[in-house]
C-alpha cells in the first residue's frame, strides 16, 4: 500500500485489567498505548450511517492501515483527541488480503472488557 493516503496519525490502545506487581500491590486497570500508526480515516456518509443504524450498528468511520496481526477488537483507536471502538475483526483488502486492512470504527461507546 502506498504511503500517500496514510495521512492520519492514530494511536491503538489496549486495555490492561487490574493486576498485581511483583510485591503483590494492586495495579489499577488502564488503557495503554499499543502502537502509533499512519492510517486513512474515511467518515461514512449520512446515508451509510443511517443504513448502519438500521442494522443496529454504531459504525461511523473506516480506518484503513497496512496489514498487521497484532490488532484485536478489544482495542480502541484514538484519533484527533477522540476515542473510537473497533467494531468487529479487521477486514482484509480485496486484492490479496495481505496489503492492507480496514477497521470499522464507532464512537460514543465506553470500550472496556
Amino acid at each position: 500500500m502506498r504511503s500517500g493516503p496514510l495521512r492520519h496519525r492514530i494511536t491503538i490502545e489496549k486495555f490492561i485489567p487490574e493486576n498485581r506487581d511483583e510485591d503483590g500491590n494492586f495495579l489499577p486497570s488502564a488503557w495503554v498505548e499499543h502502537k502509533k500508526l499512519w492510517a486513512k480515516i474515511t467518515w461514512l456518509s449520512v446515508k451509510d450511517v443511517l443504513v448502519a443504524q438500521a442494522s443496529s450498528s454504531e459504525t461511523i468511520a473506516r480506518c484503513q492501515l497496512r496489514k498487521r496481526d497484532d490488532i484485536e477488537t478489544t482495542m480502541r483507536v484514538i484519533y484527533d483527541g477522540q476515542t473510537y471502538a473497533i467494531d468487529g475483526p479487521p477486514l482484509p483488502d480485496a486484492e490479496n488480503g495481505k496489503t492492507y486492512m480496514t477497521l470499522m470504527l464507532s464512537s460514543g461507546i465506553e470500550v472496556q472488557k
